[in-house]
Parts: structure tokens; C-alpha cells; sequence
């Protein structure tokens, strides 16, 4: 499969410095709103368990459908990649500007169903005194769905002509409004009544405005993209773009949701299992997942430098970049797997010092070793898949992998046959490894005729 690298034509170490270029600023956006979650979660256990369960539980309904409309609208990397690569510089405009209506369309839908998400939280189960206060963070939150999704559409169509610090520094900014908002709302300050877990949920509407503004401004603001007349010219929505935009991204969408559902299901089996195993699991899959952003901010990379090749139909160069990125994004997590190998008590201890959730942790720790391999295969080789537009194909990967292995393995070994956590996660091993093959294998064949 690597053969090709013993070619003298291709320039190994200069395309591995491009991917890491572009992909690094995304790695460092991604760990910063991971850490938006984490001050909102920190900063709502301060207030009171009421607060920080509304949080939770408000989180767990919202995520799914931020993960479905975030991965629809990434669709607009590959066809601004591909674009690019061609030379089709009025498509771009016209592509991102009709990927900007989808968003306003999407945006509606999604604000309504926030609004009247009582059934889920009765149909969950979720104790009485619980569901007010998380239908008043997620009420909140549903006015920075209609920013959010904007700033998604922007953020994609910067990253696939491989502008990426942007969306880093807007990040930063999100992060400063999101501690800021917070105190303000959360504790009452400034004249401002103490909304508790609600203010949580419109600080994040800030945050989302503030991002979506910020990215709005750059791009508007920048001469090398005024040839794409994005904001020049106004185009009613056109089916003919929205069916593309369509069908390269709700396949993403899908796949997204079935990955990130996997994982919290294995957290809710985790629950039947007592409380010093969910606190291990936490602990493990909470390192698992800030390591997991090195890979991904590289499959965003991989999507963009494929894209541009496969624009202009060089396939043979296509199949060069995209190993270049799987190599280094396997490589980095091999990095990452040694260290979980080699530090376990030192991961730990920066979470807890209970010797029975840190015994339960290093176990998990040394079987999330194990999966980072296979973690930084599938997710890198996926990224080059969407570089050419392939994006239906892994959804059905994906779905076998995680929905019809995965978790039905998982359950049987972790609560069926007694084996406990690490019994699910060996159900994740496996999800992850069969994708990891499939997808590599994909690529391989989409890849072969040059």
C-alpha cells in the first residue's frame, strides 16, 4: 500500500510539512471549544449539582444535532477544495454562498426542536427536578443555532483553501467570551440577575455570535477572496448546489452522529455498571478524546490537500497526499499510545486520586493505547476519502462498524457475560479497528487506477 514511497517524484517531507501547516491551527481550534465544554461544566458544578446536571443532560440532547448540521455543512471543504484545485473560482463563491442559505434552512428546524425537547427528557427517564432547568439552558441555547451554523459554513469554506488560523484566533475569542459570559450571567454580575445553568446556555448563544461574526469579518475583509464574489452578489437558495452540498455532507452528518453516539452509549452501559466504573471510563475517554483532536485536525488537512489535486484530476498525486496524512496521523497517535502505555499513573492523577477509579482508569488507559492506532487510521483515511467527494460509502462503513459490531460486542462482553468496562471498550476497539481497514481499504481502491 505504501509502495509509492519509494518514488524519487513525490516529496515525502515537504507534504507532510503542508498537512501539518494547515492542519495544526485546527488541532488548536478543536482543543479550545473542547474547553468551552469543560469551563461550562466546571464552572456549573461551582453553582450547584441542579446546575451542572441540566448542563449534562442539555448537552447530550444538543450535541447529536450540532454534530449532524456540523457535518452536513463540511461538505463545502471538498467542493471549495476541488474547486480551487480546478481553477473555478466563481463555483466557490457560488458554492459557499448556497452553503450559507443551507445553513439559515437547517437552522430553523433545529431552533424548534430545541425549544420542545421535553418528550426526549421524559422518554430518558431524566428525574423531574431536572428536566425545567434543562429546557431552560437548551431554550438559550437554541438562539446561537442560527450563528453557529454560519460560523461552521465559513470556517469549512476557509479551511478548504487552507486558510485554518483563522478559525484558531476566532476560537480564542470564543473561549474569552464563553469564561466572560459565564461569570457574568451564571453569578449575576455586572447588574445582571444569577441565571445559573440558563445563563451557561446564553453565554454559549454569545459565544456562537462572537465566532460567527469574527469569521464573517475575516472573509469579507479578505482581498484574495473578493474574486469569489461570496457577499457581492446576492443568489436566491438553487437546488442544483444544495443537492450537492446534500449528498457529499449528510453522509458526514450521519457518520459524525453514529461515531459520537457509539461512545456515549458505551458511557450510559457504563452506568449499569456502578459508579467507580463510570468515573474510570470518564477519566480514560476524556484523555482519549483531547488526543483524539491531533488526528482530526489532520483529516480536516488531509480533506483540503486532496481536494485540491482531485480537482484537477490527479488521482496519483491524490493517493500521495492522502498516505502522507494517514502515515503522520498514525504516527502522531502512536506517540499518544506510548505515552498512555508509559505515564498511566501520571494521566490519572491529573483527574483523580481515588486508587479504585485510578485502578479502573490505567486499564482503560492501556486498551485506549491499543485503539489510538486504529482511531488515527480510520479517521485520517475518512478525511481523504471526503478530499474525493466519497463520503456515502464510509457512512455505511461507519454504521457497521460502530452500530452493528461495536456496541452490540461491547454489550455482550461488558454487561452480558460480566466481563464490565473493559468489556465495552473492547467493543470499541473492534468498531474502530474495522473502520480503520475498510476505510484505507476504500481509499485504496478509489485510488488505484493511477
Amino acid at each position: 500500500m505504501f509502495s509509492y514511497l519509494k518514488s524519487e517524484k513525490y516529496n515525502i517531507q515537504k507534504e507532510a510539512g503542508q498537512t501539518l501547516r494547515i492542519g495544526i491551527p485546527i488541532i488548536i481550534a478543536q482543543i479550545l471549544q473542547m474547553s468551552m465544554t469543560f469551563v461550562d461544566t466546571v464552572m456549573a458544578g461551582n453553582l450547584s449539582a441542579g446546575d451542572l446536571a441540566a448542563v449534562a443532560i442539555g448537552g447530550a440532547l444538543l450535541n447529536p444535532i450540532i454534530m449532524l448540521a456540523a457535518g452536513t455543512l463540511m461538505a463545502i471543504n471538498p467542493i471549495v477544495a476541488q474547486h480551487f484545485g480546478a481553477r473555478n473560482f466563481k463555483e466557490i463563491g457560488r458554492s459557499t454562498q448556497q452553503a450559507l442559505w443551507l445553513s439559515m434552512i437547517l437552522s430553523l428546524p433545529f431552533f424548534f426542536l430545541l425549544r420542545n425537547m421535553e418528550w426526549a427528557l421524559y422518554l430518558l427517564d431524566v428525574a423531574p427536578e431536572i428536566i425545567g432547568p434543562a429546557m431552560a439552558y437548551l431554550h438559550a441555547m437554541s438562539w446561537g443555532i442560527f450563528p453557529i451554523f454560519g460560523f461552521y459554513v465559513l470556517r469549512y469554506f476557509n479551511e478548504g483553501l487552507s486558510a485554518t488560523k483563522p478559525s484558531m484566533f476566532v476560537a480564542l475569542l470564543g473561549v474569552i467570551v464563553n469564561i466572560g459570559g459565564n461569570y457574568v450571567l451564571m453569578y449575576g454580575k455586572l447588574g445582571f440577575p444569577a441565571l445559573g445553568a440558563t445563563g451557561t446556555g446564553y453565554s454559549s448563544s454569545m459565544v456562537a455570535m462572537a465566532m460567527f461574526i469574527g469569521m464573517l469579518v475575516f472573509t469579507a475583509r479578505y482581498k484574495p477572496y473578493r474574486r469569489f464574489n461570496i457577499f457581492t452578489k446576492l443568489r436566491l437558495p438553487q437546488w442544483s448546489y444544495l443537492k450537492e452540498i446534500f449528498n457529499i455532507g449528510v453522509p458526514i452528518g450521519l457518520s459524525s452522529t453514529m461515531e459520537t453516539s457509539t461512545f456515549a452509549l458505551v458511557s450510559l452501559f457504563m452506568g449499569s455498571l456502578g459508579m467507580m466504573a463510570v468515573a474510570g471510563h470518564q477519566v480514560a475517554i476524556n484523555f482519549s478524546s483531547m488526543m483524539f483532536m491531533i488526528p482530526f485536525g489532520l483529516s480536516t488537512a488531509i480533506t483540503t490537500r486532496v481536494g485540491h489535486v482531485a480537482g484537477r484530476n490527479d488521482i496519483a498525486e491524490a493517493r500521495h497526499r492522502g498516505y502522507v496524512g494517514i502515515f503522520l496521523a498514525t504516527s502522531c497517535m502512536t506517540i499518544t499510545a506510548l505515552v498512555m502505555l508509559l505515564l498511566p499513573d501520571l494521566i490519572t492523577g491529573m483527574y483523580t486520586d481515588d486508587p479504585g477509579v485510578q485502578e479502573i482508569a490505567i486499564s482503560l488507559l492501556y486498551m485506549a493505547a491499543i485503539f489510538q492506532i486504529s482511531d488515527g487510521l480510520q479517521v485520517s483515511s475518512y478525511g481523504a476519502l471526503r478530499g474525493l467527494k466519497d463520503t456515502k460509502f464510509p457512512m455505511v462503513v461507519n454504521f457497521v462498524s460502530y452500530w452493528l459490531v461495536g456496541l452490540p460486542l461491547g454489550y455482550y462482553l461488558g454487561i452480558t457475560q460480566g466481563v464490565g468496562p473493559q468489556g465495552l471498550w473492547i467493543g470499541l476497539i473492534v468498531g474502530l479497528t474495522i473502520a480503520a481497514v475498510l476505510h484505507n481499504v476504500r481509499f485504496y481502491k478509489q485510488t488505484k487506477h493511477s
